[in-house]
């Protein structure tokens, strides 16, 4: 007699797929944009300029110095990673759509940086490139997929009341301080009712 099979952890249920595919996506984001900015924050150049006698003078050049926009990009790219835990639907669809193309022109900057600019540096501006696709990958995923995945939980919402309480039953603070402070002591929240 052979034991009932309840799935394997690849395949698991749905909700913990969306959760594990929506992991998978703000960890690309996040990580890819992460990874951007820091490359492009190093050295990728070093320019010495002779001084007669004197001994030459050492100008460093980071990415963000020859590619500001990437940088800016980049952060883009971090604040839409965590925004996608915060949205569901279409927006969130949308969102990687952004993110995508976020990441896509963050890897242009990479490239730009490889073949473009003379005496750089080839492994930040390589990394950059590396970050920026893989930013783009969890766009992609969370543009595909995201409209399924789990949202944030109703305890992060605000409540809808339909009408105002009044007489005892509304909150503390609307009746007075003392009474606040008297629910506070009790160990009440006095703003709810």
């Amino acid at each position: 007699m052979t034991a009932p099979t309840t799935g394997s952890p690849a395949t698991g249920s749905p909700a913990a797929r969306g959760r594990r595919e929506l992991a998978y996506a703000v960890l690309l984001c996040l990580v890819g944009a992460g990874l951007a900015l820091w490359a492009v924050t190093r050295t990728w150049s070093v320019e010495l300029t002779a001084r007669g006698s004197l001994p030459p003078t050492r100008h460093t050049r980071t990415g963000t110095d020859l590619l500001p926009w990437v940088s800016a990009l980049a952060l883009v790219g971090l604040a839409g990673g965590g925004a996608v835990l915060a949205t569901r639907g279409r927006v969130r669809r949308l969102l990687g759509g952004l993110l995508a193309l976020v990441g896509l022109a963050v890897a242009a900057g990479g490239g730009y940086g490889l073949t473009a600019l003379a005496g750089v540096s080839r492994q930040w501006p390589a990394l950059v490139l590396v970050g920026g696709l893989v930013a783009a990958v969890g766009g992609v995923l969370t543009a595909l997929r995201g409209a399924g995945w789990p949202a944030m939980g109703a305890r992060y919402e605000r409540p809808v009341r339909s009408a105002a309480p009044s007489g005892p039953d509304r909150p503390a603070v609307e009746r007075g301080t003392r009474d606040a402070w008297e629910a506070l002591d009790r160990g009440e929240d006095p703003t709810v009712s």
